[in-house]
């Protein structure tokens, strides 16, 4: 079998797997005649390690994602692949556009590490096609993001928090737990969260603004425009799938990743807001939307020290700083 994997630094968040585990794990998936003949790891993926792997006999590859070492998980991360899965029953309204699960493995008898093999989806990553097209197209790629967030918001979810939970009876409670485990995990790798902490705090003293949000929708976690493939043949950025739905949970629907990339910036992006309706202005939804800003950057902060980039940790603490001004 043709094997490539990326070259990392040793001791690395992401590990590559061995030739001898992707045939392994394939046969034991596809059944014993399934023989690797390629497996490619892509470098797109920035938390579990993805491989393009081509069978003798069939005419279309499938993909291999394999979750990161157990004891290397965060605990705000912890078992994001198998959240995934269990999302999928959820993300139906959008089932033509994803992957399908040919098999899912937490058993760590092939690998000793979560995986699950997808069908392949055709097209090409967005953030290396988008600049073949002229910026005056690209309204069409974000109004189509906004048509997908707003279908997978749609649906209903039976409590606030993951969804393979543990679930929470207001949204108070989920977005508390979820600061304090991030916090938490800033603090077991050296770094300073008290700005998470009094994020933490000012949820639970404004609880009563948070669950003013009183049905879970279901959220697309980490959607934007690195999870989308597009057309390579279209003449405008048209999406062709979508991928990665390991952080979905429910909740407010102004908690979303796509909700707070589509508001970071005033260009094509705002063709988001024609699909998706527009956001509440009010002053509790901006409290909101702020607190919200705090989570997402106590989560970037930790993906950061996870990826080695100081730099980008250290700028994080002055953000924060703004966000928690705000929250007053």
């Amino acid at each position: 079998m043709e094997f490539r994997s990326v070259e990392r630094a040793q001791g690395a968040f992401q590990q590559s797997v061995t030739a001898a585990e992707v045939d392994t794990a394939c046969r034991r998936a596809l059944g014993a005649d399934a023989v690797p003949v390629s497996a490619i790891e892509l470098g797109t993926g920035m938390y579990n390690s993805v491989y393009r792997v081509t069978m003798a006999g069939r005419p279309q590859p499938v993909i291999l994602r394999v979750a990161p070492r157990e004891a290397d998980q965060f605990g705000s991360e912890r078992h994001l692949m198998r959240n995934e899965f269990a999302a999928v029953p959820w993300l139906t309204v959008i089932a033509p556009l994803m992957p399908r699960v040919i098999a899912a493995d937490w058993s760590h008898e092939v690998v000793d590490r979560d995986w699950m093999l997808q069908t392949h989806l055709d097209g090409v990553p967005a953030p290396e096609a988008l600049g073949r097209y002229p910026r005056t197209s690209w309204p069409v790629m974000f109004r189509r993001l906004g048509e997908i967030t707003a279908a997978v918001q749609g649906v209903r979810g039976p409590w606030f928090g993951r969804v393979t939970g543990p679930g929470h009876s207001t949204w108070s409670r989920a977005v508390i737990a979820s600061l304090e485990e991030i916090a938490a995990d800033l603090e077991l790798v050296g770094l300073d969260a008290s700005d998470v902490r009094a994020a933490a705090v000012a949820a639970r003293e404004a609880s009563a603004v948070l669950d003013e949000v009183t049905e879970p929708r279901l959220l697309t976690g980490d959607l934007w425009t690195v999870n989308c493939l597009l057309d390579a043949h279209a003449d405008v950025p048209t999406i062709t799938g979508v991928v990665d739905f390991d952080r979905c949970e429910f909740g407010d629907p102004a908690a979303d990743w796509a909700v707070r990339m589509a508001s970071a910036k005033s260009d094509e992006r705002a063709a988001f807001w024609d699909a998706y309706g527009e956001a509440d202005a009010s002053p509790k939804a901006r409290w909101r939307f702020r607190l919200y800003q705090a989570r997402h950057l106590g989560a970037i902060r930790l993906e950061r020290h996870r990826l080695g980039k100081t730099d980008a940790v250290k700028e994080s603490y002055g953000a924060m700083a703004e966000v928690l001004a705000e929250l007053g």
